[in-house]
């Protein structure tokens, strides 16, 4: 099969690669219909994850068919439509029991990770029964891709450690794929400020479009000042940082008001100056965290009823092997208006 291949920082292929077979009792091997290409995927090929080796497959999101399952699967069989869950989860560990899934002791983010991931024509899901959902009926398998993690991880890591409530302002740092997911989750919980911050003025109409009340483009304003101006001094209850850089972060640090939150979303590959000579004294909360996707099933139920649309993240579409034209589209996202893109076998 083909699959695009991780070379060490900067080099990936799509090259020839080894079809996944059975290993284990619990696994599934999964025929990728459509995949897409992921911030966290960028991070690796800068060297930001050092865990991800040479010759590694990437790609943790997607939906597929099922091909063939191990003796002990129980919930799926061959000629199933399926979700691939960005995180594998055992379900029987301590922290599956807590619904910890990104910590499972057999799994966690584990795909183009650990393990070989879904930009390949097929992939193997280690625990198939609790790592893969099945498709409704009818579902745009296009939105369902952004279940598989962009989706949950803006909803859990950002709105919901965040503790967005009814009548919060928000403010997101960051207007990529994650930035819009948390603006598009975050209006379940009835915010009464959206405020999107972003270099790129193209992502920053968009998000008006999706919901956003306020927008600041990074550099024609002066963010710090300009969130001032518009809170009477106080500053946003939640500030959401989306985006993995130091100066992101620390945006967040100066605008969250007494009493408020941060919610780190984005990965980092450096650190950042945590201002606790400022912070101590003002009652915040700072959270971050991998997705565990215990939020999928109530998205899914959510994107059924019509409540949430996330294929309109979805600009740009490919065939699986354009992939390296589609890598290329992806990282030059702000030159090519890209947001998502989606990889068709």
């Amino acid at each position: 099969m083909k699959a695009l291949v991780y070379q060490g920082p900067g080099k990936k292929d799509w090259i020839e690669a080894a079809k996944p077979v059975v290993e284990k009792p619990t696994d599934v091997i999964v025929r990728v219909t459509k995949t897409t290409i992921c911030g966290t995927d960028l991070h690796i090929l800068k060297g930001d994850v050092p865990a991800v080796t040479e010759g590694r497959i990437l790609g943790h999101e997607g939906v597929g068919v099922v091909e063939s399952v191990g003796n002990a699967v129980a919930n799926f069989k061959p000629g199933d439509a399926v979700l691939i869950s960005c995180v594998t989860s055992c379900g029987k560990c301590p922290n599956c029991k807590r619904q910890l899934y990104a910590h499972c002791s057999d799994g966690g983010w584990i795909l183009g990770h650990k393990i070989d991931g879904t930009q390949a024509e097929y992939v193997r899901i280690p625990h198939g029964d609790n790592s893969l959902y099945p498709i409704p009926a009818g579902a745009d398998e296009e939105a369902l891709v952004m279940l598989s993690d962009i989706l949950p991880t803006g909803m859990e890591i950002g709105v919901q450690y965040g503790g967005v409530k009814p009548g919060d302002t928000i403010a997101i740092v960051g207007a990529g794929p994650v930035g819009m997911s948390v603006l598009l989750t975050a209006q379940f919980y009835s915010p009464g400020r959206i405020i999107m911050i972003d270099m790129d003025p193209a992502r920053l109409e968009l998000s008006k479009q999706f919901g956003a009340t306020d927008t600041i483009q990074v550099g024609a304003e002066d963010v710090v000042a300009k969130v001032l101006e518009m809170t009477g001094g106080l500053g946003v209850d939640v500030a959401i940082e989306a985006v993995g850089v130091p100066a992101t972060f620390d945006t967040c640090q100066k605008i969250v008001s007494a009493g408020g939150a941060i919610a780190n979303v984005g990965v980092h590959g450096k650190s950042v100056e945590l201002h606790i000579e400022e912070l101590w004294i003002k009652n915040i909360n700072i959270s971050m965290g991998l997705v565990n996707t215990n939020t999928t099933p109530m998205l899914l139920k959510t994107l059924s009823s019509g409540k949430v649309n996330p294929a309109k993240l979805v600009t740009h579409r490919f065939r699986l092997d354009d992939i390296l034209k589609a890598y290329d589209v992806f990282g030059n996202a702000a030159r090519e208006k890209a947001m998502k893109v989606i990889l068709a076998a």
